[in-house]
């Protein structure tokens, strides 16, 4: 018998991916960074790959070298790296490796020669996001300087790449002033000797609205999770996860009573309450206090009062619910139960967040769907 679980369906995964690599003529990287937004890195990458996918995409070394010690052999690309990280350790193991800087090639050269190998480099451009990757201005420099390293067998220039930054909304200006950008960073990169195989550009959300943007390779990351990026369309997408509990107990209590920390909401009339074993410490954003959705005896309900560590607690009214029914945070929505969408819009955030937080080790994770 179960307390807490979170349930991924696996062949949600596939169809996504499926449905994402129908859409394009580029390779489909998926990214299942951050154990794979909450939804397990391993299974999930396996999915992808038995669907469509090519390439995996995550932020840090440790996560690339977990996707190796799991078995999986495709192309990892990693790029998020603090100074002084064991590099070396993902040359050695093939892992492309994202530079947007020339102090982070020049790391990239030493674990070549420490691990006696090429490094497989993926030059970055800011093209507006002004987060990772070389400014224009400090572009020349960077491709000049990965221009050299690849004639003396230290570096294979793999791919350039960038990220939008409004690509969730449509039509956007800043969408072809990016692309322009980037375009006019491929070709300062051509001019100066360096013709990577892979040119990409395109998240989930450009991947979805904008074939024009997906050059040699698109990386979709939450619409491999079956949700959405943009606001009010769902593009087919199936969403894969479901977060759920079993109530603990109920109790009838009378008009006016406080409920959870703080008394910050008060029943109107005599009620019963459910509480529920899943509290922030399992992904259950505190924010959601008195205003989360859950459904319970067939109805959705609010969270009544504040979310605490462990639990969270419904008024139910007169409805007959009892210890041990069923409480859905959310799922696919296919059968009246709020989705990741409703949870984000309840609480003021987007529905990578609502996802990625029942990505902890305290609640199960149980996959449908699992291949041998």
């Amino acid at each position: 018998m179960w307390q807490a679980e979170v349930r991924v369906d696996l062949d949600a995964i596939r169809d996504n991916v499926a449905l994402l690599r129908a859409g394009t003529t580029a390779e489909v990287m998926a990214v299942v960074k951050a154990d794979a937004y909450g939804h397990g890195m391993l299974p999930v990458a396996r999915a992808a790959l038995e669907s469509g996918a090519s390439w995996l995409g995550v932020c840090t070394l440790d996560e690339a070298l977990t996707l190796r010690r799991g078995g999986i052999t495709a192309p990892v690309l990693a790029w998020l790296f603090a100074p002084g990280l064991p590099l070396h350790e993902g040359v050695t193991a093939g892992i492309d490796l994202g530079a947007g800087s020339l102090a982070q090639l020049g790391e990239m050269i030493t674990a070549a020669r420490v691990a006696g190998r090429p490094a497989r480099v993926h030059l970055k451009i800011d093209t507006g996001l002004a987060r990772g990757g070389a400014t224009p201005a400090d572009w020349p420099a960077l491709v000049e300087a990965a221009a050299k390293a690849e004639a003396d067998g230290l570096v294979e220039v793999v791919g350039v790449w960038s990220h939008f930054v409004y690509a969730d909304e449509p039509g956007h200006e800043t969408i072809d002033r990016q692309l322009d950008a980037f375009r006019e960073g491929v070709a300062t990169a051509e001019r100066l000797g360096v013709d990577a195989p892979y040119k990409h550009i395109a998240n989930s959300a450009a991947t979805l609205t904008r074939p024009d943007a997906h050059f040699d390779l698109v990386r979709p990351g939450i619409a491999v999770y079956g949700l959405s990026p943009i606001a009010g369309e769902r593009h087919g997408l199936r969403p894969a996860m479901t977060a759920r509990a079993r109530v603990m107990l109920t109790k009838r209590v009378p008009a006016g009573q406080g409920v959870s920390y703080g008394h910050t909401y008060r029943t109107g009339r005599e009620t019963t309450l459910a509480v529920v074993p899943l509290g922030y410490a399992d992904g259950v954003p505190r924010h959601a206090s008195n205003s989360g959705p859950v459904q319970l005896g067939g109805k959705v309900r609010r969270i009544a009062g504040r979310v605490c560590m462990d639990q969270v607690v419904l008024d139910c009214g007169d409805d007959p619910v009892a210890a041990g029914d069923v409480a859905t945070l959310f799922g696919s929505g296919a059968g009246g139960e709020p989705t990741a969408d409703d949870w984000a819009e309840a609480v003021g955030t987007i529905n990578y967040e609502i996802v990625t937080r029942f990505g902890g080790v305290r609640v199960p994770r149980v996959y449908d769907g699992e291949r041998a």
